[in-house]
């Protein structure tokens, strides 16, 4: 049973995950680790591949109650029967995702580092609010989502938020208090075990 007052582990596919192993690697993950949610995160924009890869992973995400998410493509998460979307775009397509996947899909929106995305997308009826990354990295801008934004929106805000990006066991230590989720990825699919990689980086939350 999951302690409520401990954050959930939520994990991020690769973005070119082979088909032949992955859904093997995933489903010895979820076997061993707790997951709240798997968020499938090409970076193909085929839609054959996609739907292929939407088949297999929810064919392992599903057998084992863990909800599925895919990045982007909310008309893809309807036809290949999907929990819901993730929206790398904070607030702008929230509304138009939930009309088109109903009240029960979950919806979440990235948000960057500001919190200001981060309040537009609850109000738009984000079911969660990501922000990242929480670490050093050298992608994007450069930019890193603060500690103090994670404990002023656990504080003020009743939106679940989520820490992703750049993810090491102390970024978790320090961010388990004031986060409700860790969507960890490439930090664990890298690894030649993901499992071992998973529980080195979730052993602050034990």
């Amino acid at each position: 049973m999951a302690d409520p007052d401990r954050p959930q582990l939520y994990l991020i596919t690769p973005p070119a995950p082979s088909l032949v192993d992955f859904p093997d690697r995933l489903a010895r993950v979820l076997d061993g680790a707790e997951i709240a949610c798997v968020r499938l995160s090409l970076a193909t924009g085929d839609e054959q591949e996609l739907g292929r890869a939407a088949d297999a992973v929810r064919a392992v995400a599903h057998a084992r109650d863990v909800a599925l998410v895919i990045d982007r493509h909310f008309l893809l998460a309807a036809r290949h029967g999907l929990d819901g979307v993730h929206l790398p775009d904070g607030a702008r397509s929230v509304r138009k995702a939930r009309k088109e996947l109903g009240e029960d899909a979950i919806v979440g929106a990235f948000c960057g580092a500001s919190r200001h995305d981060g309040i537009n997308a609850g109000e738009a009826g984000a079911d969660y609010v990501s922000f990242g990354p929480v670490g050093a990295s050298p992608l994007g801008d450069g930019s890193q989502a603060p500690d103090d934004l994670f404990a002023w929106w656990s504080e003020m805000i009743e939106v679940p938020v989520v820490a992703e990006g750049a993810l090491t066991p102390e970024r978790v230590a320090a961010l388990a208090p004031v986060t409700d989720f860790f969507a960890l990825g490439e930090e664990i699919w890298r690894a030649e075990d993901p499992l071992a990689a998973l529980r080195e980086l979730s052993a602050a939350l034990a």
